[in-house]
C-alpha cells in the first residue's frame, strides 16, 4: 500500500459493520493530518488498541487518540450530546485531552431523549418478524426527523436560547401526543427541562463547535491530508444495504461529500474494509450464517460482542458475493482484511461464491432482503491452517493456505489486498504492495 500515493482516503467498511473500520483508520493516520467522521451516531462502536490500551470510541472519530492530528465530526453524523460529553470526559481520565484538535459541525442534528424512547417503543411493538434490531440510540428517529424539516433540531440552534425554547415547546408536544397516541406512552417529557439540559451541553461544546466545511476547506487548501471514517458497514446503507433492516443513512463513501461537506472528487482513494468471514448484529438477513459450534467458536476467538451494545454477533464463513456488490459500489482502491487471525484452528474454510434461490442461482445481491433470507449459499471449500498468526509481520510469513485464503478473497471480491490484520494491536498488521 503506497501511502503517498492514496491522496485524501475514505475508509469504509464493505459488510454489516464491526469489520475493524477503526483499527484501519488508526494504522493509516500517521499519513494524514485530519481524520473526519462524516454519518452515523452513538449506535456506532470503534475499538482501538492505542498504547497498549483499549479504546471503545462511539461518535468521536479514531484521530482523537493522537496528538498530531485534528479530529472532525461532519454534518452527515448526529449527535448526542450527553454521550458525546460522557465519551470525552472517559478520554480525559485516561490522559487524553481533545483540546483544539476536535472541531464539531454546527450543522449536525441533535438527537434528544423522545428520540432514544421512540426507538425503544417502535421495536417493542413490532410484529414478529417484523423488528429492525436497532441499537436503541434514538439514530433512526432523529434521522427521521432531520428529513421531515419540521421536527429536526441543528447544532447551531442551541446557541439561540430565546428561540430554541418556541421550537422545543412544540416539537416537544407533538412527540408527546405522537408517542401518547401510537404507543399509549403515558409518561410526557417536559420541554423546559430538555431546553434546559441542552443549553447546559450547549456551553460544554461551545469550544469546538464550528462551521466544519469551512474550516475543511481551509485545511485542505494548506496541503493537508484528509482520512475519512465510515460509521458503519456498506450492507447497512439506507440505499444499498438489506432494507429495511439498515441504518437511517449513507454509510458508505457517497456519503462523505453531504457528510463533510466536501466536492465528491476530493476523496481519491477508497480503502474497503473485510473481516475474513461475516458477522452481523440485529435482525435481517444474513446468508452464511452459522448457528452451530463453528459459529460459536468464531464469536469466541473474535470475541465477536457488539462495542455498542454488548450483543453477542452473528458469525458465519465469508459471503463473497455480498462483499463484492459493496466494492462494485464503493470502488476501492485497497482492501483491508481483518481478523485473519480468529480463523486459525480450522481444518478448512468455506467462501460463499453464489446463492441458490429455489431453482435459480444468483450470482449477484439482491435487493430484496426477504429473498435474501430465503437463499442458499453455494460454497467453495478452502484448506484451513493451524498456525498461529499473531507474529506475522509480511505476506510471506502466513503459511500457504492462509496465503491462499486471502487471494482467493481478493480475487472474488474484485480488488487488491493492501493491508491484513492479524491480532488487535496496530503492530499487528502486513502491509502489501509497497512501504508499510
Amino acid at each position: 500500500m503506497r501511502f503517498d500515493e492514496l491522496g485524501h482516503t475514505c475508509v469504509v467498511g464493505l459488510q454489516w459493520g464491526d469489520e475493524g473500520k477503526g483499527k484501519v483508520v488508526d494504522a493509516l493516520v500517521d499519513h494524514f493530518d485530519i481524520v473526519v467522521r462524516f454519518s452515523g451516531g452513538a449506535n456506532a462502536g470503534h475499538t482501538i488498541v492505542f498504547d497498549n490500551k483499549r479504546f471503545a470510541l462511539h461518535q468521536l472519530p479514531t484521530g482523537v487518540l493522537r496528538d498530531d492530528v485534528i479530529s472532525m465530526i461532519g454534518c452527515g453524523a448526529v449527535l448526542d450530546p450527553a454521550v458525546l460529553l460522557g465519551e470525552i470526559e472517559s478520554l480525559r481520565q485516561r490522559g487524553i485531552e481533545p483540546g483544539n484538535r476536535l472541531r464539531i459541525s454546527d450543522r449536525c442534528q441533535l438527537v434528544f431523549p423522545y428520540h432514544r424512547r421512540q426507538d425503544i417503543m417502535a421495536e417493542k411493538i413490532a410484529p414478529p418478524g417484523g423488528k429492525i434490531g436497532t441499537t436503541a440510540r434514538g439514530i433512526g428517529p432523529c434521522y427521521a426527523d432531520k428529513v421531515s424539516r419540521r421536527w429536526g433540531v441543528r447544532l447551531c440552534e442551541l446557541y439561540r436560547p430565546d428561540r430554541l425554547r418556541k421550537r422545543l415547546a412544540s416539537i416537544v408536544a407533538h412527540k408527546n401526543a405522537y408517542l401518547a397516541a401510537l404507543y399509549d406512552d403515558r409518561e410526557p417529557f417536559d420541554p423546559a427541562a430538555i431546553t434546559a439540559e441542552y443549553l447546559a451541553f450547549a456551553e460544554q461544546l461551545r469550544p469546538w463547535v464550528c462551521d466544519v466545511a469551512v474550516e475543511l476547506a481551509e485545511h485542505m487548501r494548506a496541503g493537508r491530508r484528509v482520512l475519512f471514517e465510515g460509521a458503519q458497514g456498506s450492507l447497512l446503507d439506507i440505499d444499498h444495504g438489506t432494507y429495511p433492516f439498515v441504518t437511517s443513512t449513507t454509510t458508505g463513501v457517497g456519503g462523505v461529500g453531504s457528510g463533510a461537506g466536501v466536492p465528491p472528487s476530493t476523496v481519491r482513494s477508497t480503502i474497503g474494509v473485510l473481516k475474513a468471514y461475516t458477522t452481523r448484529v440485529g435482525e435481517g438477513p444474513c446468508p452464511t450464517e452459522l448457528t452451530d459450534a463453528v459459529g460459536d467458536r468464531i464469536r469466541q476467538r473474535g470475541k465477536e460482542f457488539g462495542t455498542t451494545t454488548g450483543r453477542p454477533r452473528r458469525c458465519g464463513w465469508f459471503d463473497a458475493v455480498a462483499s463484492a456488490y459493496t466494492a462494485m459500489v464503493a470502488g476501492p482502491r485497497y482492501l483491508a482484511l481483518m481478523h485473519l487471525d480468529t480463523l486459525s484452528g480450522f481444518d478448512e474454510l468455506k467462501i460463499c461464491v453464489r446463492y441458490r434461490h429455489g431453482k435459480r442461482i444468483l450470482n449477484t445481491f439482491p435487493a430484496d432482503a426477504y429473498t435474501l433470507a430465503e437463499v442458499e449459499p453455494v460454497y467453495e471449500t478452502l484448506e484451513g491452517w493451524q498456525d498461529n498468526l499473531s507474529g506475522c509481520r509480511q505476506m510471506a510469513d502466513l503459511p500457504p493456505p492462509a496465503r491462499a485464503y486471502v487471494e482467493e478473497i481478493g480475487r472474488r471480491v474484485g480488488a487488491p489486498i493492501g493491508l491484513i490484520s492479524v491480532g488487535p494491536a496496530r503492530e499487528q498488521t502486513i502491509f502489501l504492495e509497497g512501504e508499510a
